[in-house]
């Protein structure tokens, strides 16, 4: 039966402010966890699930702290609307220090929305882009939203933040690409062996002061009359084309 301190606990991780002080983000659904479980079991400090869920999964589960709940219980803890059949709790991942040479790395400046950032992490993921920077502006990766838009990926995919400035300042012989309205066609462009690739919050695009940094401008040739688009759709048309 859980406390209810370890409720309240629970519950404050909803929140960025005690994300931040504990280190700690609560994953959600068996998918998700699943896919931390198999990442790195040390990662997930404690699982909370229904009975059925952790019979079903018990070879995962031997070296995690595992408490068995109620379905009432898990209404109590969880973030979604629905809940389903599993929460468990996280550290915060530590990655060794980004290296953009050798390899495509996604740059997102100003994704403030989470469930676009998620799905962002999610097709990179699909792309084998293992490395994605955000602009310090960006939606926190561990906000619920963003972990759940990933399903999964975040146990595969590095997400940094930093200014953008300071990482495409001086890439020695990495081609920057900055996705803009009027560039060259994307599905014209030679696949790159290495380079960073600019995405910039749909609304008011990639800043110019990044922009002018660019090595290529590239875009998504346009058909229809529709202005702009999601910014995790043109992130997985330009990835179909570069990778």
């Amino acid at each position: 039966m859980l406390v209810k301190s370890k409720i309240k606990y629970i519950q404050s991780l909803g929140q960025k402010k005690f994300r931040d002080e504990t280190g700690v983000f609560i994953a959600e659904g068996p998918k998700i966890v699943k896919e931390l479980l198999n990442a790195g079991p040390a990662l997930v400090q404690e699982v909370y699930a229904l009975p059925e869920w952790i019979t079903e999964n018990q070879h995962l589960l031997k070296h995690t702290l595992t408490e068995e709940i109620t379905g009432a219980e898990l209404q109590k803890i969880s973030q979604l609307k629905t809940p389903n059949k599993v929460l468990a709790l996280a550290g915060q991942f530590t990655h060794e220090q980004m290296e953009v040479k050798g390899r495509l790395t996604l740059a997102l400046c100003g994704i403030q929305d989470p469930g676009n950032l998620g799905t962002i992490i999610r097709i990179a993921d699909w792309f084998g882009i293992t490395q994605v920077v955000c602009s310090e502006d960006s939606a926190d990766l561990y906000n619920p939203k963003v972990i759940q838009s990933t399903m999964g990926s975040i146990a595969r995919v590095r997400v940094y933040y930093s200014n953008l400035a300071d990482l495409i300042g001086d890439p020695a012989g990495v081609p920057v690409y900055a996705t803009v309205l009027d560039g060259q066609d994307v599905s014209k462009i030679e696949k790159p062996g290495q380079g960073i690739l600019l995405i910039g919050n749909e609304s008011k695009g990639i800043p110019p002061e990044l922009l002018q940094r660019a090595s290529v401008r590239i875009t998504i040739p346009k058909k229809g009359g529709a202005e702009s688009l999601n910014a995790a759709v043109a992130a997985g048309i330009i990835l179909s084309h570069l990778t």
